[in-house]
């Protein structure tokens, strides 16, 4: 692939990531301080609606899969889905004119709906990857192409939302406003997505694949069991990280906008830490270069949760290296899943990257219902009451939260990351054997 190809996939997760993170790090404070429901009533809505969103994961990749079309199979639902998406988009962060219990039935509504329509469009995206090319270094540096133009869009949510909305007559409308703003320039990126790309690894033509060789690859397919952990743990970690920040800085630090700053300098240092990512990956491995990350990411944890909320300078200190810990750990699941679809092929003779990207987004996405709804009970257990000062537990609760939690989660990621044996020299085996298999089918074919 050349440069232009990889940016051009690599610009549809910048807009995936202007739905996902908006999502992610304030629709829960969206839904307390704005939309005006309660914690407990948001963590239903989360809970449920990121329940749903998990299990049509499955159905997404069953059918991109076994999908035929002129411009591939898994392409099209980048253009298919992406208005519909936006639009949702849009209708999840809007304030009807409706009582408490109207608020609370208008947030399921509108936020399972965008989880289905979510999933239409990234499943599709992300499984594009094994497509694009089966080169085991190149994956990785196409993944860390990806995961740049992830953290931009990361950084105009994170950065740009915080600072739009002062400008508007009140915290409903810039809400609304920013992301009809975001949902326009995703679906103009998704559409460059659509036109660079071209789906160069495909199935056998005779492949006939049934839901039974679908879930083989899957369930019978250790390298991705892992890689599926690590997904969910890392998962699990972020969602829990991201929406506890604003709730931090509002409440602990007493300086809600820094939360701009905050996240802003967090990906400045990521996209530093990016270029290192495959120099550490060729030298260590994919998952030796997690367990790194994961390392770096739980003492600067520890150092977190030793400083205190007047000390603004080094919560900015230790919030960076919790970042730049995080690089490795971003970017290379989504390096690691492409060669788990070759492992399934050669050992049961299907390719199923559908199904196999399916289960890895299924589990990704329970970690984020676990992890939102997670924060919203605990919220409620302690006694959080919006726009009121806190009780010192309430407080305490916040910070363990943004620091013990990652913690232990980071940990264990390390100790799954040892278990994995998909090495680059075994990849280049499979490859080699899958090479084999197909110019014999080719030769038999010919003969015939």
């Amino acid at each position: 692939m050349n440069w232009k190809q990889s940016l051009g996939y690599a610009v549809g997760d910048l807009g995936i990531n202007l739905y996902f993170i908006s999502a992610m790090t304030f629709l829960l404070y969206f839904y307390t301080d704005v939309l005006g429901i309660s914690a407990a009533a948001a963590a239903g809505v989360l809970l449920v609606a990121r329940v749903v969103d998990a299990v049509t994961d499955p159905l997404m990749g069953a059918i991109a899969e076994r999908t035929s079309t002129r411009w591939g199979r898994l392409r099209p639902y980048l253009l298919l889905g992406a208005i519909p998406l936006g639009v949702i988009t849009v209708l999840t962060f809007t304030v009807p004119d409706l009582d408490e219990s109207g608020r609370v039935i208008w947030a399921y509504a509108t936020y399972v709906g965008f989880g289905i329509l979510y999933t239409v469009v990234t499943i599709p995206y992300s499984a594009m990857t094994a497509s694009l090319t089966d080169d085991y270094q190149e994956r990785t540096k196409l993944s860390t192409w990806r995961m740049g133009c992830a953290f931009l869009g990361a950084a105009a949510v994170t950065v740009g939302l915080p600072t739009m909305l002062p400008f508007f007559a009140s915290p409903a409308d810039g809400y609304q406003a920013v992301m009809g703003l975001f949902a326009l320039i995703a679906t103009l990126l998704l559409a460059v997505s659509f036109f660079s790309t071209e789906e160069v690894v495909t199935p056998p033509p005779q492949q006939s694949l049934s839901w039974r060789d679908s879930l083989t690859a899957v369930f019978k397919n250790p390298p991705l069991m892992i890689v599926i952990g690590l997904f969910t743990l890392g998962m699990l970690s972020f969602t829990v990280r991201q929406t506890v920040t604003m709730y931090y800085f509002t409440y602990n630090v007493g300086r809600p906008d820094l939360v701009g700053l905050f996240f802003g300098l967090g990906l400045i240092v990521m996209f530093i830490g990016l270029p290192f990512v495959p120099m550490l990956a060729a030298r260590f491995g994919k998952a030796g270069t997690i367990q790194l990350g994961s390392l770096f990411s739980i003492v600067a944890s520890i150092g977190f949760y030793l400083t205190p909320a007047s000390e603004v300078t080094w919560i900015m200190f230790w919030g960076c290296l919790v970042a730049f810990g995080g690089a490795p750990v971003a970017v290379l699941g989504w390096a690691m899943i492409p060669d788990t679809v070759e492992y399934a092929q050669w050992k049961h003779g299907k390719r199923a990257d559908g199904a196999v990207y399916a289960s890895a987004s299924f589990f990704q996405k329970l970690g984020k219902a676990v992890g939102g709804a997670g924060v919203a009970l605990a919220l409620s257990a302690v006694g959080y009451v919006a726009n009121q000062d806190q009780t010192p537990q309430t407080l305490e609760a916040l910070k363990q939260m943004l620091t013990f939690v990652p913690i232990v989660l980071m940990t264990i990621a390390m100790v799954l990351a040892r278990f994995y044996t998909l090495d680059s020299a075994l990849h280049e085996r499979i490859r080699g054997e899958l090479q084999a298999r197909t110019d014999h089918d080719e030769h038999l074919v010919s003969q015939a």
